[in-house]
């Protein structure tokens, strides 16, 4: 897979993911449960409004039409109060007018005063005010549980997210050394920081969303049944209709979307493989064909997004159309069903906004399903870290190497190791060093070198015999007291966002500013440190402001101010010149006085003047002696170090 392209894979286990998330909720599931609740009945809330709504719209038509029908027409007939010629006046009329059923449709501006003050509409304030005042107070209850539940969930997902990452920090520092070997630093940080944050984000969203919106899709279902089922049946049909054209899109634009993301992925591994090595594109002319290569990963994206971004944009036409479509068909059987008096106008108003509310909740269903998925999927990756194993627990260690009291003597007994349990790396090391020595170990790549300080290190466990400080295993010693013994200087540099003083007194925070300028000399990098705005108060990062000799020679000056007995320099005058190197050679002399030191090193004219030369080959020592005791053996280390002066 190229650099740049990721896996947009579904969880491989959605109920057992979700479970487990949901059972890592428990302590929030008091405020979870009050939370969901709310939108619930905010939701129902949101469902009762358009019956009253209803009945408001038939109040307010009620006080806008005249009360004019056979019964009423008769009772002015018979009352005696009325003119006689107002009678006759008002009998011209109604031969004249329309009749819809018992009603008659008049012109009332025609009527005589005395009939007019009789069925003049009346407008029942006192009920439009009653029903407005309770619409105002269900809308207004509706929004505030909406908010107060988006709030509870806000705070239950970010607590979440901060207890999953503070769990995750606690495991990566009980975590092997093995599982950063098996596993990418890119795919620990994504977990870390992508997958938690998906978690938090899409659980807020989805939640809430999905009991609201199954409570307003099954409620408005009920509701309409309840209103009036011819009505019901005419919605749920017109958007049934809508949602199959939709469903049939959704289908055709899958797997565009799916090759989108794979044809993304492709190009955006391609330019990060060729800008990271844009010198060596250059160096061999292969511009041409990056630049063709570039064209056809690009054609190829262009496709895809065209297409779907085309059939993607034609959703919210069709969810338009599937909402106005069932206005229309609701208008229209309304319409005929009000003509026949079956059915008020407001319960026209309360269907329409049914529609709405019976509409838009699948949309989001089937939305907040997807951030579930990818909320199983983020989980899943999140609990994988949480469950390796962690290192063996030091609870029970009692012993302890006090720093100031310590000789300095160092046995490695019959020492085997293994990384993956089956094919030793180290298979039978042997070694006894001895206060005070400066002990190189040299040997080819793969030889077992660095696999063996990190054993004497404890960053792994051996597999059998035995490695022992002053006499005591390391066994039997925390990691973190086998950590506070050794100056460890590696290959690998090493700086973090801040001062230069912070990074130099990383290990010690006891040092003062003459001890650190002191430590800078020794190593040569005072003067490049005066050079920078502020000095030691310079912000530095690990960026490339800094050159890589520059870094080593800091690390370096890190290391020597930290006073521990043991001391281990893994390849650590590797990143710097032939003149750097002989004067950190020096101070790295210096340093190793009174301490026991261990020189991992390539180049074997800087460790000529070791005390012990351990010669290492497939996990073994195949030799072991000064300098000039292996050069007269004539064996693998004069080989190795001859080597170096062939031409």
């Amino acid at each position: 897979m190229p650099r740049g392209q990721r896996n947009f894979e579904k969880s491989k286990d959605f109920k057992g993911s979700m479970k487990r998330l949901l059972g890592n909720l428990k302590p929030w599931r008091i405020m979870l449960l009050i939370a969901l609740s709310l939108a619930m009945i905010s939701a129902i809330l949101a469902l009762i409004s358009p019956n009253k709504l209803s009945d408001l719209t038939d109040i307010i038509t009620e006080g806008l039409t005249p009360n004019l029908n056979e019964e009423m027409v008769s009772k002015i007939m018979a009352d005696t109060g009325i003119k006689p010629e107002d009678k006759l006046a008002f009998s011209q009329i109604l031969q004249d007018s329309t009749q819809d059923g018992e009603e008659f449709i008049v012109k009332l501006d025609t009527l005589p005063k005395s009939i007019y003050d009789k069925i003049k509409p009346e407008m029942n304030i006192k009920k439009v005010r009653n029903i407005s005042l309770l619409l105002a107070i269900l809308y207004g209850i509706s929004a505030l549980f909406s908010f107060i539940q988006s709030f509870i969930l806000s705070t239950i997902s970010n607590n979440f997210a901060k207890s999953l990452r503070t769990s995750i920090s606690n495991k990566i520092n009980n975590l092997p050394l093995s599982y950063f070997d098996r596993h990418e630093t890119g795919d620990v940080l994504s977990r870390i920081t992508n997958d938690v944050d998906t978690i938090a984000m899409h659980l807020n969203q989805s939640l809430s969303v999905l009991v609201t919106s199954i409570t307003l899709f099954v409620g408005s279902i009920i509701m309409m049944f309840i209103t009036n089922w011819i009505m019901a049946i005419t919605a749920i049909f017109a958007s049934i209709i809508g949602f199959g054209i939709m469903g049939l899109i959704l289908g055709r634009s899958q797997k565009y979307f799916t090759q989108r993301q794979k044809q993304l992925g492709n190009l955006n591994g391609h330019i990060e493989e060729i800008y990271s090595g844009h010198n060596v594109v250059i160096a061999y002319n292969g511009e041409e064909h990056a630049k063709e290569e570039f064209n056809a990963l690009n054609n190829r994206l262009y496709y895809c997004n065209r297409k779907s971004q085309f059939l993607s944009g034609l959703m919210q036409p069709i969810m338009g159309f599937i909402g106005n479509f069932g206005y229309v068909a609701v208008c229209v059987v309304g319409a005929l069903l009000t003509s026949n008096n079956i059915i008020s106008f407001g319960v026209i108003v309360a269907f329409m906004i049914y529609v709405r509310l019976f509409t838009n909740p699948l949309n989001q269903i089937a939305q907040a399903f997807t951030f579930l998925q990818s909320t199983a999927a983020a989980s899943e990756r999140v609990f994988e870290l949480l469950d390796e194993k962690e290192m063996s627990n030091e609870k029970d260690i009692k012993e302890k190497l006090d720093m100031k009291h310590i000789e300095g003597n160092i046995v490695f007994d019959h020492v085997k190791f293994s990384y993956d349990g089956k094919t030793d790396v180290i298979k039978d090391f042997s070694a006894t060093i001895k206060a005070g020595q400066k002990v190189a170990i040299v040997g080819p790549t793969g030889a077992g070198k660095t696999t063996m300080v990190n054993l004497l290190m404890k960053f792994y466990d051996i597999k059998s015999g035995n490695i022992y400080i002053d006499g005591i295993s390391t066994k039997d010693l925390t990691r973190e007291n086998i950590h506070d013994l050794f100056v460890m200087v590696l290959q690998d540099t090493w700086l973090f966002d801040g001062t230069v003083r912070d990074n130099l007194k990383f290990n010690n925070a006891e040092v003062d500013d003459d001890e650190i300028l002191q430590a800078c000399k020794t190593v040569g990098i005072d003067h490049f440190i005066k050079t920078l705005p502020g000095k030691l108060n310079a912000e530095i990062d690990d960026s490339e402001s800094v050159s890589q000799g520059q870094k080593q020679l800091m690390t370096i000056a890190r290391g020597m101010l930290k006073e521990a007995p043991f001391l281990i320099l893994d390849e650590a005058t590797s990143n710097v010149d032939t003149r750097t190197e002989e004067l950190v050679q020096k101070a790295m002399d210096k340093l190793t006085v009174g301490k026991t030191s261990f020189i991992i090193a390539h180049r074997l004219s800087t460790i000529k003047n070791a005390d012990l030369i351990l010669v290492m080959q497939e996990g073994n020592i195949v030799e072991q002696g000064t300098h000039d005791e292996l050069i007269n053996l004539n064996g693998f280390y004069a080989k190795l170090y001859n080597s170096q002066f062939e031409k």
